[in-house]
């Protein structure tokens, strides 16, 4: 337990240390060089995480790995509750049937492509393919975690998965602002997206939730109706990782009974995070919050959530050391990589289709 009585001093130096380097991201960000960039505290608390963690990271004590992993953790999925005082069910009503397909339909794909390519293709084992498959259909390391205990996996396979997690939803979270930039935003015809259908091809392919609340944040004068709908429509497929495990649970036990298997109970992993993210949006959709007093504390609170976004963001990056991706061999690494430009570019058309149907 990262506050038990032995851990509990490791864990409060750990969050303090990664709260230091958040706040030196944040002040990075708000220099005018960098701020003219279009960089935002999440990306620049990344990459430092990054490079501390594939250069100094023996030089703490390894007490503090625990607060740590709390802030990447912990208060990454406090924050993102938080981050519901952005959003109403007004907006939500916006994104509407739109996001909700594009959603589905990217889940199950590429949930299907994943396990296929991994068994089929490229031999792996099952269980490795399906939690791989399912860290990038639906929320990266949170939905492997989640995965987990209806395969009843061994430990290494999910270090696996998530390390694959790691490597594209970072690529993700540096591509698509570069695409938008240069290709998407100023092109016309096909190519072409408004704000409002980006934030939807952004929250329906990105991998970690952290990841897609980044991307906007990186664009330089995004509009907030860019992050809105991003993070409805993740939050969207979160939700969606109940019913999916609850298919999965129905599929394994009909394929151990078909086998002569055990066909036990599956255990549910709930996304509570992703339920308190909605009862916050809710909230912020009554009536007296539009009032101005009202606005100004959560203009408040929401610059509190960007800095424990930041946090959970570097500790993210702390987490993603280079040695880790070594003698996994190739096979999830071709796996994550056909996910991958499945969600880049399947993804993009199947945003651009629905969003121009609708």
């Amino acid at each position: 337990m990262a506050f038990s009585a032995q851990n509990r001093q490791g864990t409060i130096n750990g969050i303090i240390f990664v709260a230091i380097f958040a706040t030196a991201a944040t002040y990075i960000s708000s220099l005018a060089p960098i701020h003219s960039l279009g960089l935002s505290p999440l990306v620049i608390g990344i990459v430092m995480g990054i490079f501390y963690a594939n250069t100094l990271h023996n030089h703490i004590p390894s007490e503090w790995e625990t607060g740590i992993v709390f802030s990447g953790k912990k208060i990454l999925r406090f924050a993102i509750v938080v981050y519901g005082f952005r959003i109403t069910f007004q907006q939500i009503m916006e994104v509407g049937m739109e996001g909700f397909l594009v959603s589905a339909i990217m889940l199950s794909t590429t949930f299907i492509l994943g396990t296929w390519l991994g068994v089929k293709v490229f031999n792996m084992e099952k269980d490795t393919a399906m939690l791989t498959a399912s860290g990038a259909s639906v929320c990266g390391a949170a939905a492997v975690l989640a995965t987990e205990p209806v395969l009843k996996a061994e430990g290494h396979k999910t270090a696996i998965a998530v390390s694959m997690v790691v490597l594209f939803g970072t690529i993700s979270m540096f591509l698509y602002p570069v695409l938008y930039t240069a290709i998407i935003e100023p092109s016309q015809g096909f190519l072409h997206m408004t704000p409002a259908q980006f934030g939807i091809y952004v929250g329906g392919t990105i991998h970690e939730v952290a990841q897609v609340v980044a991307v906007p944040f990186s664009i330089p004068n995004a509009p907030l109706e860019m992050a809105n709908n991003a993070v409805i429509v993740k939050m969207t497929r979160v939700i969606m990782i109940a019913p999916m495990l609850i298919i999965l649970g129905l599929y394994l036990s009909y394929s151990n009974k078909k086998e002569g298997g055990d066909a036990s109970a599956v255990k549910l992993v709930i996304p509570w995070f992703a339920v308190y993210f909605i009862m916050v949006a809710g909230f912020n959709s009554l009536p007296f919050m539009q009032t101005e007093n009202i606005k100004d504390i959560v203009a408040y609170i929401n610059e509190v959530d960007t800095f424990l976004l930041t946090m959970a963001m570097t500790a993210l990056g702390m987490g993603t050391r280079f040695s880790k991706f070594k003698g996994l061999g190739l096979a999830p690494v071709y796996t994550a990589l056909g996910m991958f430009v499945w969600l880049v570019i399947g993804g993009f058309v199947i945003t651009k289709v629905i969003t121009s149907v609708i």
